[in-house]
């Protein structure tokens, strides 16, 4: 499950800076890699919580725990047959809609519809309608601003070296804060709010002071971008570091939301087996984080460019400012899941935010037959995780019967 999370939602993570050709799809990898398993590790352990206790209950299946067990299982093993197959064929779809899917389907089959947590489920459907629209708003909004003060300017590349740091120090101080704030459970450090403000602030305000200083030093012409004015192309070559730097804030917040559709499932399962009781909430295990991180790495390493071309070409033409503006919104959108313990997709947070950047340069800047095929992919993920997974089910209980 977990290496098929990262063969899929890789895209999520590295497709817009492989797309506007800020990274080469080798070094997006092996950045990646090391943001996936971070985020895994340090703040999954908080959605994988959701996903084992919140979707259904599990003192329906006490007085069989192996019946939960099994449906654990099913659930697991649909969602990564299917995910298999999407990602063979290059097909980004949801793996929380797939997991969440499949735990609904054997839990309303076999413990009845008074199993499913359904304002929990309500819960995190709304969350895949608000990720896309927020994240898709945060990155119109934020190109916009681009567009207003640096790429519309007199002076395009100047403007852009007076606003990196700005942009910098707001990235990292975001990003530190979802790490020093609650963010360091398996470390056991539990910072205040203001400690881990300040600290979010001193990592923000360093990175900037060093980007102040790159920027100083790389005056030097630079060729240009495929479609873009010469002027411009000054600008997207600044604007390459900062895609970079959001590119991790995905793949961070992307281990963080993600590891959980692979581990959650197992944290239940092991927890049962450990005591023969169902329902009682035990603490994620570190190596459990850390496998989960692992098999996501290993994913992306091996089959992740499958899924990559799409998000990164396919909804609309990505430049470094594009991109930069896609994945800060889509990271912003998944790290505040996170912390809320909502398991959003990141599909679905991405693909809003591109779709946001192209409706900034207008609708023509948009593939909508694209967009329509991942919506009705998004749809459909569920019904037939739901059923594979009842399907699985059935023939565990059979065969080990």
């Amino acid at each position: 499950m977990a290496w098929n999370i990262g063969a899929n939602d890789v895209a999520n993570a590295m497709g817009t800076s492989v797309g506007s050709k800020a990274l080469t799809l080798r070094r997006a990898v092996l950045v990646a890699a090391v943001l996936e398993f971070a985020g895994a590790f340090f703040v999954g352990s908080s959605v994988s919580e959701t996903i084992q206790h919140g979707i259904i209950a599990p003192e329906v299946f006490a007085s069989n725990p192996m019946t939960f067990v099994l449906g654990m299982m099913s659930a697991l093993l649909a969602t990564g047959v299917l995910l298999q197959i999407a990602s063979y064929f290059g097909l980004p779809i949801s793996t929380t809609h797939a997991i969440v899917g499949a735990v609904i389907g054997f839990g309303a089959v076999v413990g009845g519809m008074a199993a499913v947590h359904w304002a929990e489920v309500g819960y995190i459907a709304l969350s895949w309608v608000i990720s896309p629209v927020l994240s898709g708003f945060v990155a119109y909004a934020m190109y916009n601003l681009i567009q207003r003060t640096i790429l519309h300017t007199q002076n395009p590349i100047e403007s852009a070296r007076r606003f990196t740091p700005i942009l910098v120090f707001f990235c990292l101080t975001v990003a530190s804060m979802s790490f020093f704030f609650q963010g360091l459970k398996q470390l056991e450090l539990n910072l205040s709010f203001e400690i881990a403000f300040m600290s979010s602030c001193g990592v923000g305000l360093f990175a900037s002071s060093i980007s102040y200083g790159m920027i100083q030093l790389k005056r030097q012409t630079v060729p240009c971008f495929e479609g873009v004015h010469t002027t411009e192309s000054g600008v997207e070559k600044i604007f390459i570091s900062l895609q970079i730097l959001t590119a991790c804030m995905v793949a961070f917040a992307h281990g963080a939301n993600d590891v959980a559709n692979a581990i959650g499932p197992v944290a239940a399962v092991i927890g049962v087996l450990k005591t023969n009781t169902v329902g009682s909430h035990s603490q994620i295990p570190t190596w459990l984080l850390a496998l989960g991180g692992g098999g996501i790495v290993l994913g992306l390493a091996t089959w992740g460019w499958r899924v990559i071309e799409t998000i990164g070409s396919k909804i609309t033409e990505l430049t470094p400012t594009r991109g930069f503006c896609a994945e800060f919104g889509a990271a912003l959108t998944i790290l505040l899941a996170s912390k809320l313990g909502m398991p959003i997709s990141t599909t679905h947070a991405l693909v809003g935010a591109v779709f946001g950047v192209g409706l900034a340069r207008g609708i023509k800047a948009l593939n909508l037959q694209m967009l329509k095929d991942i919506v009705i992919s998004w749809i459909v993920t569920i019904p037939l995780c739901a059923m594979l997974s009842i399907i699985i089910f059935y023939i565990l209980q059979f065969t080990l019967a």
